[in-house]
């Protein structure tokens, strides 16, 4: 194993204890904040098809009000999906055992019928993605069978959401060591270059962070050439990294204020 694993895999560990402290209060407070910031960026104004992560209950930025704004606001909303593809896709980056596609979500009602997988996170269900439109919209396996999403997207998606588990003031993150976004990148990156050769370019990459999954400077993210850096990184504390400068604080007038609650699911605080 690598040094670099080795560095991740304990890092993962630090984390893994310090967001299971993060009270249902402090991830409330921040959510509202990283929201504020996120509503605030002429990029997420602008953008007419978005990829949002969707949360887990604890232990990172809530997205529920990211998705319900989106939708309300006529944006296209796509959300992650993984699965088992017929053909293992080929990159120059390689691949995980399960790779992940953005799948379309319809409505709002979608997204509070999705089920809660065992990581917590609402999910579109296997039934499901045949009526959904998927990016690459490519054969895969399910539930013994092969089958095939309907409708692959020609159209790029504007921005991107991206969780972790920690994160840097350079914009970089840790995952939690699966591969998903990273690989997903990597895939839409050549396929881009295929259907728009120079005229290619990647959806804007932001990423959420609790103030607690922030690194102290100095400390880095240890990375190696398969790991992605972020376009602009929000910070519940209010910070903002972006490519190009940080800026501080939370904009002067807020936009939304978020109480913890899950849409018929009960409050975050009911799943602590």
């Amino acid at each position: 194993m690598s040094s670099i694993r080795i560095a991740k895999r304990e890092l993962r560990q630090v984390m893994r204890r310090i967001t299971s402290e993060i009270s249902a209060d402090s991830i409330t407070r921040q959510t509202q904040n990283v929201t504020n910031l996120l509503f605030s960026m002429p990029e997420y104004q602008a953008a007419r098809r978005v990829g949002i992560y969707l949360s887990m209950m604890v232990g990172e930025i809530a997205t529920a009000p990211i998705v319900r704004h989106a939708l309300e606001n006529g944006k296209q909303v796509f959300v992650p999906y993984t699965y088992k593809p017929a053909q293992i896709p080929t990159t120059s980056s390689g691949h995980p055992s399960s790779v992940m596609d953005m799948v379309l979500l319809h409505s709002w009602e979608d997204y509070v019928g999705l089920e809660v997988n065992h990581w917590g996170i609402p999910t579109p269900s296997e039934a499901s993605i045949p009526m959904r439109q998927g990016y690459f919209g490519e054969v895969w396996k399910g539930g013994g069978s092969t089958v095939e999403k309907t409708s692959p997207g020609d159209e790029e998606l504007d921005l991107i959401l991206v969780p972790g588990m920690a994160f840097d003031v350079e914009r970089r993150r840790l995952g939690h060591g699966k591969g998903f976004y990273d690989f997903f990148f990597h895939r839409y990156r050549e396929d881009r270059i295929l259907k728009d050769g120079e005229k290619a370019k990647m959806p804007l990459l932001v990423g959420l962070a609790l103030e607690e999954q922030m690194l102290p400077e100095p400390q880095s993210i240890p990375t190696d050439d398969r790991d992605w850096q972020l376009d602009s990184l929000l910070v519940g504390d209010g910070r903002i990294f972006r490519a190009t400068k940080v800026q501080d604080p939370v904009p002067e007038t807020p936009t939304f204020e978020y109480n913890g609650a899950h849409p018929d699911k009960g409050t975050m605080a009911d799943h602590v």
